[in-house]
């Protein structure tokens, strides 16, 4: 027995070993105890205020979500009526510029047919019958019947006849009317314009007010007062729906 133990006191690594293998034991047996505390601790459940911070956040991200969408379509359609306004407003233009020349031109057209038959009545008065035919021939087409119809009720011998064919009335020039309708056309282009103009301010108006909505949903997540958060996300989903109502009643282009 002596030598056993002197052969054990001599030789160290003998006596390691089970040191190492129960330090090895102690810390597997940690191990073991540690893992089931672990899971237990994952299978507990949720709080109330955990709950209500998550569900919080699942509003704030459908909120911010929508009001994206909803203010980056209020922009699209502000500037699409602000390019119908400038279209209808450049037509209205045009069709102002029709009208007035051919109201000029109708205008000349009156004096031109004013200094024929002028000088159809002192050649006619005068018996000068072939300067008076000459007169006649550069009657327009479009004055003719007129005349035709003021001579028939024997202007010179009937006291009730008009003084002149361009008191009938069949008296008229095209190009007036045309006139009239392309000026009448131009201001209902031009109010079209108008019209245009301020839906697409009523669009960003409301584009404005969706803004003010993303403001109060991204400044919410700052507050960790519950009450307070819900207070300002209820305030700004009221203002969501309100834009969003806005959008489907608001005629697009």
């Amino acid at each position: 027995m002596s030598e056993t133990k002197d052969e054990q006191q001599d030789n160290p690594t003998l006596q390691s070993i089970p040191v190492s293998e129960s330090n090895e034991e102690q810390q597997d047996d940690r191990t073991q105890q540690s893992t089931p505390v672990s899971n237990e601790q994952q299978k507990q459940p949720l709080t109330s205020q955990q709950r209500t911070e998550r569900w919080f956040e699942v509003v704030t991200a459908i909120m911010l979500g929508v009001v994206a969408v909803a203010t980056a379509w209020s922009g699209y359609q502000a500037t699409r009526w602000a390019g119908e306004q400038s279209t209808k407003y450049a037509q209205a233009s045009a069709l102002r510029v029709e009208s007035t020349r051919d109201s000029t031109l109708a205008g000349q057209y009156r004096l031109y047919d004013v200094i024929l038959v002028n000088n159809w009545l002192n050649a006619y008065t005068q018996g000068n019958t072939k300067l008076a035919n000459m007169y006649e021939n550069r009657f327009r087409p479009e004055f003719r019947p007129t005349f035709a119809a003021w001579l028939a009720l024997d202007p010179f011998n009937n006291p009730n006849a008009p003084p002149g064919p361009l008191f009938m009335p069949q008296y008229k020039v095209g190009l007036s009317d045309t006139a009239d309708q392309l000026d009448a056309k131009a201001a209902k282009t031009f109010d079209e314009g108008q019209a245009a103009k301020e839906q697409g301010d009523a669009y960003v108006l409301n584009t404005v007010f969706l803004a003010v909505v993303l403001f109060l949903t991204a400044i919410a997540e700052n507050f960790k007062w519950n009450t307070i958060r819900a207070v300002i996300l209820v305030v700004a989903l009221g203002m969501l729906l309100f834009g969003i109502y806005h959008l489907v009643i608001y005629p697009i282009v």
